[in-house]
């Protein structure tokens, strides 16, 4: 992990300061820039490696890089009405713009002088790595407005460099300590997005990778299951989905093998890997074909595309959309949906989806409203909301938690400290976990709920202070795992505990009014406390002051802070 490596964590700020001093400011910009060439160096090395295991096991290999490639612009295109001689022609024309592939390679352009490289890269290596996928690719599609923007030759050169010193330390970490390249390459591209130190529009914010995990192992994702994030944003909990899978699918290859499965805890107390080893192909094209996403914003959309397939998902479902709006009518379609949907501000009330009937514009009851409706009956959801959501008076309010409690099985109310997403934001937010049982059309026989699992979390592993240091052990984390999936009615009954349930018929009761709030149900605990009878309080200030004297020495003292207590203790006999 990045937190146990400063070598290279200092590799990745060399690199951030770099493109700051570069003219290059923005975070989100410097991300798409520095992913854009991290691409480049991964394609070519994974190309090199998948050539030689080819010739060490006879198996044929096509490489990326072999033979010519027409930039798409200058491609031959038929027309109907052409002749075979006007065909000839054109495709004649299109070969004098051919380029060898070999010069593609990172391996290749990095011995360039630098103006050359700048060239040869905005013009050559990044319009062919637009058009990798192929035309009709959703890679290709929304890669299609990207720009390659690095500025100066000097820049390039230093990023070039500093990139190939971040390979070479993580070669050297995966050797040593055994951790798989792909995992480390994982961990340095989520650094990099932890870089993006401010909330985005409508308050997005980057959710942090030790709470997606939490999640999925609240969820627990199997392979086949069909899994969607209706605001991906850089699609953590789509990585996040992925990484629990193939985890769970490399332990139980080991257990049937026979052999020890030797990935470690992570820092937080949870096992993952992304190296889909243990996974036939067929089980990697149905978990690969599993996850979906979509956001509305056409950078984050690419940023999460990227994220995925650096992590081994060769062509991710992710699509720009805004899934709050009339032109999104999916209803029903998952059985997993895990989401931090954006809590502040509202949508345009004539664009909602007629089919959200909760009667608002808030966007963090619209989504959760929406998510319930994306679920297949049975389907699971694991959602972030600000914990305003959990006992607001307005009506909407109240009629989105009655839908969860009445026509889901509400499972667990986590609250979390307000300091989780700092430095982003302060808000004080909530996990919900829920199972659709009845849909929007269904009449409801019997109410869904039975009990709700409420917990309190009171540290995540982390300072909550903007710096968010990480902390010896991983405080709640493992803990609410555990308790979780060992919850019971009947013995989980303890108020004044951290966790407890409670009967769906107390939170829908007159009284509480489908209020989700922790304190609404915690019991406080008051210990009595026993004083000691003033005048023996007296007694001990007055030896404070003058020391352990008898009266007759006591009379002759002259301070006016000892008169002045003697005197309070005249006036108590």
């Amino acid at each position: 992990m990045l937190q146990n490596n400063p070598e290279l964590k200092s590799k990745i700020d060399q690199l951030w300061n770099k493109f700051w001093s570069g003219g290059i400011s923005n975070p989100l910009t410097a991300i798409e820039q520095i992913t854009y060439l991290l691409f480049m160096k991964r394609l070519d090395e994974l190309d090199q490696k998948k050539q030689a295991d080819a010739e060490f096991t006879g198996e044929k290999y096509t490489s990326k890089f072999e033979g010519k490639w027409i930039p798409s612009e200058y491609r031959a295109k038929a027309r109907e009405d052409d002749t075979q001689k006007e065909t000839d022609k054109r495709h004649a024309d299109a070969k004098m713009y051919e380029i060898d592939k070999r010069t593609l390679r990172w391996s290749e352009f990095k011995r360039m002088q630098a103006e050359d490289m700048l060239q040869h890269v905005q013009g050559k290596v990044f319009p062919f790595l637009k058009d990798l996928n192929g035309a009709e690719s959703n890679f290709t599609h929304h890669m299609k407005n990207a720009v390659f923007i690095i500025p100066k030759p000097a820049l390039l050169v230093e990023a070039v460099k500093t990139i190939d010193e971040i390979f070479e330390v993580m070669e050297r970490d995966s050797r040593e300590n055994g951790q798989a390249f792909q995992d480390i390459q994982g961990d340095v591209y989520e650094m990099l997005l932890s870089e993006i130190a401010t909330a985005g529009k409508n308050g997005q914010f980057r959710t942090p990778r030790h709470i997606i995990k939490l999640m999925a192992d609240l969820v627990q994702p199997q392979l086949g299951h069909k899994i969607a994030d209706p605001a991906c944003g850089s699609g953590g909990f789509l990585l996040g989905a992925y990484q629990y899978i193939v985890t769970q699918l490399a332990v139980a290859e080991a257990k049937r093998n026979k052999t020890k499965f030797t990935i470690t805890e992570d820092e937080d107390g949870f096992v993952r890997t992304s190296v889909a080893a243990a996974l036939t192909e067929k089980a990697q094209a149905i978990l690969s074909s599993s996850l979906w996403g979509y956001d509305i914003d056409a950078t984050m959309v690419r940023l999460g595309l990227m994220n995925l397939m650096m992590h081994g998902i060769d062509e991710p479902h992710i699509d720009y959309k805004d899934t709050l709006s009339k032109s999104f009518v999916e209803e029903s379609e998952y059985d997993i949906v895990m989401a931090n949907p954006p809590f502040t501000g509202s949508i345009d009330k004539g664009d909602i989806n007629e089919n959200l009937q909760l009667g608002t514009t808030k966007t963090e009851l619209l989504f959760v409203e929406n998510i319930y409706r994306l679920l297949k009956k049975g389907g699971t959801a694991c959602v972030i909301v600000p914990q305003g959501v959990l006992f607001g008076s307005g009506g909407a309010f109240k009629t989105l938690r009655q839908l969860l409690v009445e026509r889901c099985d509400l499972k667990a109310v986590i609250t979390l400290p307000s300091g989780v997403f700092k430095p982003y934001a302060g808000v004080s937010t909530a996990i919900l976990l829920f199972t659709k049982v009845w849909g929007p059309k269904d009449k409801v026989t019997q109410p869904a709920t039975e009990h709700v699992w409420f917990y309190e979390m009171a540290a995540d592993g982390y300072s909550l202070d903007d710096k968010r240091s990480k902390k010896d052990g991983n405080g709640d984390l493992q803990d609410i795992v555990a308790k979780y999936h060992a919850r019971n009615p009947a013995t989980d009954t303890d108020r004044t505990a951290k966790c407890f349930m409670v009967p769906r018929t107390e939170i829908a009761d007159e009284k509480n009014n489908y209020d989700l709030s922790f304190s609404r149900y915690k019991t406080d605990v008051f210990e009595e406390v026993h004083y000691d009878a003033p005048a023996l309080i007296l007694d001990r200030l007055i030896q404070a002051e003058v020391g352990d004297v008898d009266d007759a020495e006591l009379a002759k003292v002259q301070s006016g802070i000892v008169r002045e207590l003697l005197a309070l203790k005249e006036l108590i006999r």
